[in-house]
């Protein structure tokens, strides 16, 4: 089976929060959904960041055979959910691709507007109820107020600590998110 869904995520590097955000998605989604990610800024070829690796393993996610690659407009234009992990990661990606505006979330704001009690429960498959959940978290986007808690801190070289915060956040939103679509 081959997914016809695809979610991108985006960080800057590539290398720390959005290779983990694109593992446990795939973990949680696979095999109806393909999961793919790449950075505003990557360090093309890198593997997962040594302490994001280790924390990704430690949940049973494997890091191996990642490499980071730069985001490009093909990968906007074709995404059918963009998940950035951050608001201006995500204003790139719309002002690289405008049509990506009403497909593009930050991964927490996608996954706080999920997880709302008033969101509807969705039917079908995985990729019908992932289609439907765009569409209504486009139509319940917060207008006119910034939520600055809608982006994870980059951790790459802020110690551990750092780490586990913006793991803690990635893994936290994507459990939101398999809740919400059914798996």
């Amino acid at each position: 089976m081959t997914a016809s869904f695809t979610i991108l995520t985006v960080c800057t590097g590539n290398i720390c929060r959005s290779p983990a955000a694109e593992r446990l998605l795939g973990a949680a989604l696979w095999p109806d959904v393909r999961v793919v990610s790449a950075g505003t800024g990557a360090l093309e070829n890198h593997p997962v960041e040594p302490a994001m690796a280790a924390l990704m393993l430690n949940d049973g996610i494997s890091p191996a055979g990642f490499a980071a690659r730069q985001v490009t407009r093909d990968d906007v234009a074709n995404a059918d959910l963009i998940l950035a992990l951050t608001r201006d990661h995500r204003s790139r990606l719309v002002r690289l691709v405008p049509a990506a505006l009403r497909r593009g979330f930050t991964l927490l704001e996608f996954a706080r507007i999920v997880a709302a009690p008033e969101f509807p429960t969705l039917e079908g498959t995985v990729e019908e109820r992932l289609r439907e959940a765009v569409s209504q978290a486009g139509r319940r986007r917060s207008t006119g107020t910034v939520i600055h808690d809608d982006d994870v801190p980059d951790p790459y070289r802020r110690g551990q600590e750092a780490f586990d915060e913006a793991y803690g956040l990635i893994s936290t939103a994507v459990k939101q998110i398999a809740t919400a679509v059914g798996r």
